[in-house]
């Protein structure tokens, strides 16, 4: 619209707009980006560990909770280049030390949780029926930990391992 002076004036905002909710909308949307690309890292990572258990467990004979852990141990390596170089690209580069450290405590922490996981639905399940439980089973009960696990990860990786830099963190604009 013209005014009388013939400069350009902005339409008024639709009834109930904001933009501290434009700007939530925007966090949602580029947080459901990030989501997506680090459960697309994390599907690739869950089936690289469901296969090295499988072979620990079923072909080498290891124990399950040596199994789990070494099987998690494998599926870092992937999980971490994916991460870092493709769902979380955009953040803090704090220095790739520091960042490692705080990658392997947080997956130290997931990894152990995981183990007790699978461990306890073990136990649970020979509490339960009175003799261990089968592949079957087991494998149940290691998606169950993995599940659980994508979730603590994720809020790890996305407000202490990968996190913005304090720059590019988002500002209240009520100043």
């Amino acid at each position: 619209q013209m005014s009388a002076e013939g400069k350009t004036s902005q339409a008024a905002p639709p009834p109930g707009y904001s933009s501290r909710a434009m700007d939530r909308r925007s966090r949602l949307r580029r947080l459901a980006g990030v989501g997506t690309r680090f459960l697309i890292v994390g599907g690739i990572s869950t089936l690289i560990e469901v296969g090295a258990f499988n072979l620990f467990v079923y072909v080498f004979g290891w124990d399950l909770v040596v199994g789990k852990i070494a099987a998690s141990l494998v599926a870092l390596i992937n999980a971490y280049f994916g991460n870092r170089e493709w769902a979380f690209r955009g953040r803090d580069r704090r220095g790739r030390g520091a960042e490692i450290v705080l990658f392997l405590g947080v997956n130290l922490v997931c990894t152990l949780l995981g183990a007790g996981i699978v461990w306890l639905g073990a136990e649970v399940i020979e509490g339960v029926t009175g003799h261990g439980p089968g592949p079957a089973l087991v494998n149940i009960v290691n998606l169950a930990s993995i599940a659980v696990i994508v979730v603590v990860r994720f809020v790890l990786y996305h407000y202490v391992v990968f996190r913005h830099s304090p720059q590019d963190a988002p500002t209240d604009a009520r100043a």
